[in-house]
């Protein structure tokens, strides 16, 4: 029997990056394909998932990529690819820099990854950075069944209509486009059949989706009567898009955990309209409000952007102000980047050590929030789903309802349980607990 050739993914980005690796990995699977491996060293392909929201995105892949050129050296029948949104906006420029490069492929079109590899194989280049007109998921394989981890990653919508001034995303992803209801409930299906107990269901916009009389809320109460799914959760979501029923459900739904994950970006109105954000920091504040009362333990996460061109002392103000009035359990936060092709890349940017300064301070203040919340959670109890064996003997590490990840000495309980656990202290970036017993 032939051995198969050993496939190396490395994923940049976001979790929507880490399905879309799991999905080509399954491309590029079955009888005659690859075998994913987890070192470079030992690949006959490479291939880089890559993201394009930080500022030199691409260098940093062209700098990867020139750490591969030894291996390429040495191997020359080696393969070499970059996916993803980098690949999107950089198309045929990745080769010209990068000869030894062997396939490029856009985020929409790794469903056509097969036919590509045949014209690698055959010796040719192969790019493909178009938005097709058929859906890759109409032609994606079924996904295969071994067991796997017990919380996964489900893509329902892709693209972006919102423009914001700052975001690349509508150029590298497309437009909004949701997945048909019936095909994602069988995917998950699939996926508890599988071993998993937890969805995170992925969008540029996910509480955008819409397919036909389908919202992301008929979606969720879908989802909520699969046997064996235990968890349900989204991200990420734009202000503009959360309707009523959506935030009833967060009361509603069990299996809907109380987590939300809602960007604002910036407490000032004058940063906001200048990111094309089309909300105000009171319409942002009244939504969580409005969450709050429907689940009045749900944890609230955001992203940031500071330094954003025309952010003056008043409008960082304004957005420390809004961050001490939600009060944050989680939160991302960045100086701002300008990404060549968006609106805001025109424009005269903040002084960087003023940005740098600014960052600090905001960073500071939701570190106080975490671990004051954190703190909060000593001596109650949660619900612990367990994804992995810890470093000591006999540890678990899982995450809670709120997405904190917490450790407990607990050595009969396997991966994919889930146990009450009783909180005994806050770490920087954990918790710690015991099993409660009854």
């Amino acid at each position: 029997m032939t051995e198969k050739k050993k496939l190396y993914i490395k994923t940049y980005g976001c979790q929507m990056n880490v399905y879309d690796s799991e999905r080509m990995a399954e491309v590029l699977g079955g009888a005659d394909g690859y075998d994913q491996v987890d070192s470079p060293e030992a690949a006959d392909m490479i291939l880089l998932n890559t993201c394009h929201i930080r500022e030199k995105a691409a260098e940093k892949i062209y700098s990867e990529l020139g750490r591969y050129k030894p291996f390429k050296t040495a191997n020359p029948d080696l393969k070499i690819g970059v996916a993803g949104c980098v690949a999107q906006a950089e198309g045929a420029e990745i080769m010209r820099r990068q000869p030894m490069v062997d396939l490029v492929v856009g985020p929409q079109t790794y469903h056509r990854l097969p036919e590509m590899m045949k014209q690698v194989d055959a010796g040719q280049k192969a790019l493909d950075t178009d938005f097709p007109e058929e859906d890759k998921f109409d032609h994606l394989p079924d996904r295969p069944k071994p067991k796997r981890a017990p919380s996964a990653f489900l893509t329902v919508q892709e693209g972006c209509d919102k423009f914001c001034a700052f975001c690349v995303v509508p150029y590298t992803r497309g437009a909004e486009v949701s997945r048909a209801p019936d095909r994602i409930i069988r995917e998950a299906q699939e996926l508890v059949e599988r071993g998993v107990r937890e969805i995170n269901l992925l969008g540029q916009n996910v509480n955008a989706y819409a397919s036909d009389d389908w919202g992301l809320t008929r979606l969720i109460w879908a989802l909520n009567d699969i046997d064996g799914l235990e968890r349900i959760r989204f991200t990420t979501s734009h202000p503009n898009d959360m309707s009523d029923d959506l935030i009833a459900a967060h009361g509603e739904c069990e299996k809907l955990m109380p987590y939300l994950h809602l960007p604002v970006q910036s407490g000032s109105d004058k940063v906001l309209k200048g990111m094309n954000r089309q909300h105000t920091a009171e319409q942002y504040i009244r939504t969580i409000e409005r969450f709050r009362a429907a689940r009045p333990d749900i944890l609230i996460s955001g992203d940031f952007i500071v330094g954003f061109p025309g952010e003056e002392d008043a409008d960082f103000a304004a957005t420390m102000d809004l961050i001490r009035e939600v009060n944050y359990g989680q939160a991302y936060s960045f100086k701002y980047s300008a990404r060549p092709g968006t609106p805001a890349a025109e424009r005269a940017f903040v002084a960087a050590d003023v940005a740098n300064a600014r960052l600090q301070e905001l960073q500071a203040l939701l570190t106080t929030q975490q671990r004051a919340l954190q703190e909060s959670m000593v001596g109650q109890e949660v619900q612990v789903l367990f994804e992995k064996a810890g470093r000591l003997e006999g540890q678990m590490i899982g995450k809670s309802q709120h997405l904190h990840a917490v450790h407990v000495l607990a050595p009969n309980q396997k991966i994919g349980d889930i146990c009450r656990v009783g909180i005994t202290n806050s770490e920087t970036n954990s918790l710690g607990g015991e099993l409660a017993i009854r």
